[in-house]
């Protein structure tokens, strides 16, 4: 076997400490492969990569705290802001430079999972089941900055492309102008005191519009509504 001319720094982001045992234990007997730190949600990930510089960050999706797609959008974030300066000129290899590529690795596999975080900045996402060698595989590629999807997934978006754009979600007429509102960035409060309703009523019509487009947080709603139609998209003007 030839044995790779870098090494791969990674970092481990699981909510479960038995699995997330279990994956940097598989990983670690895989040559070219350093598990440098592991995370037990996103903010935990979110503060190791400065310190840690991982080239890869392996990312559970469905964490407390903060899940695996805010996380993939910050940890985005920041590499391109740091590609845009040039980077420091710290550790090796360009994603130590310009920040670590996202690896999403959950057991989901809905449209809405998939979508939204490889809109988040994800470069692959795999699934639990993935086999030990082509998840070894699939993080080499990434560190390259290839695009990584599991079979099941490729195949969901295939047939997501096929299929007429006809939202699947429909918001009633106040879960969409809350959330319209919240597009523009207004706090609960503000949109309650917009549209002459109490705040915990904003709460209630936000709850139900997570639920309804599979989402935990304000801006995965958002960005999933502008996917789907559902909200028009700020003009910039």
């Amino acid at each position: 076997m030839t044995l790779p001319d870098k090494v791969i720094r990674l970092l481990v982001v699981d909510d479960h400490p038995v699995v997330r045992a279990g994956m940097i234990a598989m990983l670690s007997e895989e040559p070219g492969l350093d598990v440098v730190g592991q995370a037990g949600n996103g903010a935990e990930a979110l503060a190791l990569v400065p310190r840690l510089q991982p080239d890869v960050v392996l990312m559970d999706l469905r964490m407390p705290v903060m899940d695996g797609v805010e996380a993939t959008r910050r940890i985005t974030e920041l590499r391109d802001e740091a590609a845009q300066r040039g980077g420091p000129a710290r550790g090796t290899g360009s994603s130590a430079r310009t920040g670590p590529h996202v690896l999403v690795l959950t057991t989901y596999d809905t449209d809405a999972d998939i979508v939204t975080a490889v809109e988040a900045g994800a470069r692959g996402y795999l699934l639990k089941d993935t086999p030990p060698a082509m998840l070894a595989d699939a993080i080499r590629r990434a560190a390259r900055g290839e695009t990584v999807l599991a079979p099941a997934v490729a195949a969901r978006l295939a047939d997501r492309l096929r299929q007429p754009t006809k939202p699947a979600v429909e918001l009633t007429a106040r879960e969409s102008e809350v959330l319209a509102l919240v597009a523009e960035g207004l706090s609960n409060n503000e949109i309650g005191l917009r549209l002459f309703i109490g705040e915990a009523t904003v709460k209630t019509h936000l709850l139900r519009t997570f639920a309804k487009l599979e989402v935990n947080d304000r801006t995965a709603a958002v960005t999933t509504a502008y996917r789907l139609g559902l909200l028009d998209p700020p003009t910039g003007g």
